[in-house]
């Protein structure tokens, strides 16, 4: 199935509700340069993400609790777009002092918007030139350098995500939460029930985790019972909640022979320096932990069983 490309005028209208200030300011770069300002205007900062969750605080706020919706302190704005907030306190600033103080942290907010606004084009025109790049090589040849679907699930195939994967990393977006499923006891289907149903098992997973997927998900089967799927700036718990859906789904599907089950292990890529591709083995590891489990929980074997009893 062919896959129209955005343009990049709609990926960078689109797109920035995938990010956050943490992926497109550094918050260590963030906060040292508010604590210069600080240090030069006596005034105190609350930073927050755009839903008011605390990254960090310059001061002594107490009790304060942040409301983004009605007193939404400085905006850093990207692509028109709200990713953070910053509150400032100046009960330490001479109050002749107070109207330069307040117009240099708006210059200043206006500063960190602008740098936000030049990282996220940047990791989007990467993203862009990649997927250009990968079309018109495939077109120059006449040929599809490679199959994007797996025919079976409908999911990217092996090769395709891996060079999905590659893409992400070049993009540095971070975080990215690297998720490796595994369907349980497919082995048990297929020799008792053969090759159709077993396909039809792995179809059906697939089913879930498409359904349960947002459109910015990278779903790839990587193996025969194998899935792995990337999210990029997810957002916090965005992933577990994901699984936990998509385990939900199979527990509530009923079938004469089939009880599909899905194990998942999730590691999260915090740094731009990691590697995707080295994450693999540690989300595989979590992953067979959770398998074994899954496996010792009450009625799973009659469960599992329940089409030859």
């Amino acid at each position: 199935m062919a896959e129209k490309m955005k343009s990049i005028d709609q990926r960078i209208k689109e797109n920035i509700k995938n990010y956050n200030l943490n992926n497109l300011l550094l918050p260590q770069n963030l906060k040292a340069k508010l604590e210069s300002l600080a240090a030069l205007s006596g005034a105190e900062f609350y930073v927050t993400d755009r839903h008011g969750k605390k990254i960090f605080t310059i001061g002594d706020f107490g009790d304060f609790i942040p409301d983004v919706v009605n007193r939404p302190g400085e905006k850093i704005r990207v692509a028109n777009r709200t990713i953070g907030h910053i509150y400032a306190k100046y009960d330490k600033v001479e109050e002749e002092r107070k109207p330069a103080v307040n117009e240099a942290i708006k210059q200043e907010v206006a500063m960190l918007s602008s740098l936000a606004e030049q990282s996220y084009l940047h990791k989007e025109y990467a993203f862009f030139a990649d997927e250009l790049e990968e079309k018109l090589t495939q077109g120059a040849y006449g040929t599809r350098q490679v199959e994007k679907e797996d025919l079976l699930t409908g999911v990217f195939n092996q090769t395709y995500f891996m060079n999905r994967m590659r893409v992400v990393d070049r993009s540095e977006v971070v975080p990215v939460a690297l998720i490796q499923g595994n369907i349980n006891d497919s082995t048990f289907v297929s020799e008792h029930y053969g090759e159709m149903e077993s396909d039809r098992l792995i179809s059906i997973v697939a089913m879930f985790l498409k359904e349960e997927a947002k459109p910015e998900y990278i779903i790839g089967r990587c193996e025969n019972d194998i899935f792995e799927i990337l999210i990029a700036a997810p957002e916090e718990g965005e992933a577990e909640e994901y699984c936990r859906r998509v385990q939900e789904r199979c527990l509530a599907f009923e079938d004469a022979l089939l009880a599909p089950s899905v194990a998942f292990g999730i590691v999260y890529k915090q740094n731009v320096e990691e590697s995707l591709s080295d994450l693999v083995s540690d989300a595989e590891y979590v992953m067979f932990e959770s398998k074994l489990e899954m496996k010792k929980e009450p009625g799973y074997e009659e469960r599992l069983k329940k089409g030859i009893q």
